[in-house]
């Protein structure tokens, strides 16, 4: 097959590798394993067009893309609109959607795992018509994310560094706000701190990644007001994978779901797949069932 990677040399892991080199080494590895393998290192305001070229070229089979979880998302937004299969190269902090696939962390074993591995059709999400593959969130993670957005780092630790202050600075005033959810048993009007709905819904762990990406549901997750100590108290649940067993949290399982904030203020954001936007009225997000091709890593490659 022809593969085309897009490299964000400005995203994740990559800013400190020798991409020419990288680059050599993985065009080697796929034309020993039969492919054919073009990489192309690119700066990341350009990152987005790249990607959409490549999602349609005639001449490209397979689009590879590495980066970030905001690259890897990106990337995924433009195989679902073209039916391009998508592999991932994980080179972010978190990389929950190659968590997710499989996908080996080490970038050589990642690429072993995709020159050797296999397309599958996977779900998808949409947030009024925005594909997401791992989570949309308002409220906590949103608020994290703004705040960590304005702390400076220049790697992977010091990025977990900043998210772990940015925690901290959340707790001192968590947000409140009402959310309306309308689904398949109608609406109901809940106060929280935070709400996320996930592409599948989460498995058991401390990394928060679906346990599977072929159920056709949706995960809901609801965190009730909470106070400066129940949210600390919540964090660390999180990363000890004892998020389910908290009072705080309710969660549900369905295909679609319509989120109204009848208080929603100027200015007030939801993050997707690790991003900010701006905060709608109104969110109808949809599951779409195996709407999306992605190289699957070999079982002898994960």
């Amino acid at each position: 097959m022809r593969f085309r990677a897009i490299l964000n040399k400005d995203g994740g892991t990559l800013r400190s590798l020798d991409l020419d080199d990288f680059s050599q080494r993985a065009e080697a590895l796929f034309a020993e394993e039969g492919h054919a393998l073009e990489c192309r290192v690119i700066g990341g305001d350009a990152v987005e067009a790249a990607l959409a070229e490549a999602s349609t070229a005639e001449a490209v089979d397979v689009m590879l893309a590495g980066g970030g979880d905001g690259t890897i998302s990106a990337a995924a937004a433009a195989a679902y609109a073209s039916g391009k299969p998508l592999a991932v190269l994980p080179a972010g902090t978190m990389n929950l959607f190659a968590r997710a696939l499989g996908m080996p962390l080490d970038l050589d074993a990642a690429l072993v795992a995709i020159a050797r591995g296999r397309i599958e059709n996977i779900d998808i999400a949409t947030a009024n018509g925005r594909p997401f593959v791992h989570q949309y969130g308002v409220g906590i993670h949103a608020r994290l994310v703004r705040i960590r957005n304005g702390m400076s780092y220049r790697d992977r630790v010091g990025k977990m560094l900043a998210s772990l202050r940015a925690i901290l600075a959340t707790a001192i005033d968590p947000p409140r706000f009402e959310v309306e959810l309308v689904g398949p048993e109608g609406a109901k009007t809940h106060v929280v701190s935070g709400i996320a709905v996930s592409n599948n819904p989460l498995g058991d762990g401390p990394i928060p990644v679906a346990a599977r990406l072929d159920s056709g549901l949706l995960g809901v997750y609801l965190a009730a007001g909470t106070s400066s100590r129940e949210l600390v108290a919540l964090a660390l649940d999180v990363f000890t994978g004892r998020w389910r067993d908290n009072a705080l949290v309710s969660e549900a399982e369905v295909p679609e779901v319509v989120l109204r904030f009848p208080k929603r203020k100027r200015g007030n954001h939801a993050v997707v797949d690790g991003e900010l936007i701006p905060l709608e009225p109104s969110v109808t997000l949809k599951l779409h069932a195996q709407a999306m091709a992605v190289v699957r890593p070999a079982e002898d490659a994960a």
